[in-house]
This record gives C-alpha cells, structure tokens and sequence, in this order.
C-alpha cells in the first residue's frame, strides 16, 4: 500500500490528511475516516492497529480535524472547531472533489467523529453513498444544529457499547466529568433510538430483526455482540451492531486504552463496515 500526507485549502484556510492507497493503487470506493476527539489522523490509525488501512478496493482517507476536534451535529459542542465555526462540511466537500475522482465515496467516523459523519448525513447527503458511525448518537432535537432539511435516505451501519461510559448507550446527557473534559452536551437518542431513526428516514416500516453473533473462535467472551438489522426491499438498509459489556471504543483486534472500556473482539467494525458496504476490488454493488 502507499501513504502519503496531502493538504487541501478551504477558503484559505490549510487542511492536512493522510491518504492509504492499496498495493498498485487500484481502487474503486474512497472511504473518509473522522477520527475522535483530541485525535489526529495518525493518532486514530494507532488506535486501531491501522485496521482501516485494509480496506479491499478502497482508498482511505484519514482527515485532521481543528485542533482536534470537528465541527459536528450538536449543538452543545463547544470545542475550538464550533467556537471558530470551522467549515469542516466544506472540508469534506473538497476532500471528495479532489480524491474521490468520481468513485463512490462513504464516511466513517468515531465518536466526535461520527457526530461528523451524522452531520454530513444531514447537511450534505449528496457527497456519501453511505456512512459507519461508531459510538456517536443522533442528537435529541433540541440539540441538533441542523433541523428541518431534506431527507435523502442513506446506508448507514453503527456501532455502540452498552457500557459506554462517554456517550452512554443509552442516550440522555453524558456524564458531567465527560461534558467537561470533552467540551461538549446537550441531549442525544440512545442508540437504538438513533438506528430507529436512520430507519425511519430511510422508510423502512418493516419491523427490525436482531440476532446474535457467535463469539470468534479463540477470543476470550469479555463482550458479546448482538446485530440489529432494519430492511426493506427498495429502501437503504440501516445495521446496529450492540456491543454487549462494551465500552467507548472500535470493535476489532486492537484493544482500546482500559480507561474506555472493554473492545469487542466477536466481530471487528471494519470487517463489518467492509460487508456492509461490498467493499471489496471486484464488488461495486450497494448495499
């Protein structure tokens, strides 16, 4: 494979990323990965043991976000890139313009991240064939910095711990020490409540259907992983995968730092996220 660092300008202002092309440089997909909070690109490839990297047929690019932060779908964040209002929609806009060459493109992103990729959902539905959120809700209305704009329905697949302890499964506020230490609040659905709501924007009326999922051969059962699946001939399909005993955190084989919790090992997100989309160098159909 091949990684190099690249800079686009966004209304003057620089924004950096790091592109990973596959050995030979064919690819057929661009995937957008928005890492977490205090993160950078190459912090977030760490982090998870540069699972993303592998990826079969897709180019993945790592964004950087404003010192650390994106500009995301709540209203209550309070981190540098909302109090300076940095464009980061348009960010993405040009990330695709300049990189995906006229490929299908999806969008992942973690935590603050995925509050990103929800944004880009909402605002700019136009420039994702799909997107991966993992540990980020929709915000509850009265927190939601975007209301009221069209619906285009969309593949989305989440992932979310039950023990989360920043961005509780269950929705509501977070803790006050994470409101502190994050910059950030306000409302959120749970995280079925925000599957249900991807669901419903999508116009599936069908009834969800979950199932468990084997543990993985070899790996202790610290976790259990449950899939809840929302589909319905002609509309976009939505998957929550429930980390039982999970924290804040990327299922896969790189553990995340204690302090955040258990990390799933029964099913790893990019693994999923790759299936999901048919994201392999001879599948281009969708989901």
């Amino acid at each position: 494979m091949t990684i190099t660092r690249g800079e686009i300008d966004v209304a003057g202002r620089p924004r950096t990323y790091t592109l990973v092309t596959p050995p030979g440089g064919d690819h057929d997909r661009l995937l957008l990965v928005f890492h977490g909070s205090t993160q950078n690109a190459g912090v977030f490839r760490s982090f998870t043991g540069n699972a993303f990297d592998h990826l079969g047929g897709a180019a993945v690019a790592y964004l950087d976000g404003f010192r650390g932060n994106w500009n995301d779908s709540r209203k209550a964040s309070r981190f540098p890139a909302r109090v300076r209002n940095i464009d980061d929609v348009a960010f993405a806009e040009a990330a695709v313009e300049q990189l995906g060459d006229g490929r299908p493109v999806y969008a992942a992103g973690f935590s603050n991240g995925g509050g990103m990729v929800i944004r880009l959902l909402h605002e700019r539905p136009d420039l994702l064939d799909g997107a991966a959120v993992i540990a980020a809700q929709q915000p509850a209305p009265d927190n939601f910095v975007l209301p009221g704009l069209p619906v285009v329905p969309k593949p989305v697949v989440l992932f979310h711990g039950t023990e989360d302890r920043i961005v509780p499964y269950g929705g509501g506020q977070m803790a006050a020490w994470a409101r502190f230490a994050f910059k950030v609040g306000g409302t959120m659905l749970s995280a079925p409540d925000t599957a249900a709501y991807f669901a419903a924007r999508n116009g599936i009326t069908a009834a969800p259907v979950t199932v468990d999922l084997p543990p993985r051969d070899g790996e202790p059962g610290r976790t259990s992983v449950s899939r809840t699946d929302y589909r319905q001939d002609g509309h976009a399909p939505v998957t929550l995968y429930t980390v039982h005993g999970g924290g804040h955190t990327i299922p896969g084989a790189t553990p995340s730092p204690r302090l955040m919790g258990r990390t799933a090992v029964d099913v790893y997100a990019t693994e999923a996220i790759a299936e999901f989309f048919a994201l392999s160098p001879s599948g281009r159909g969708k989901p």
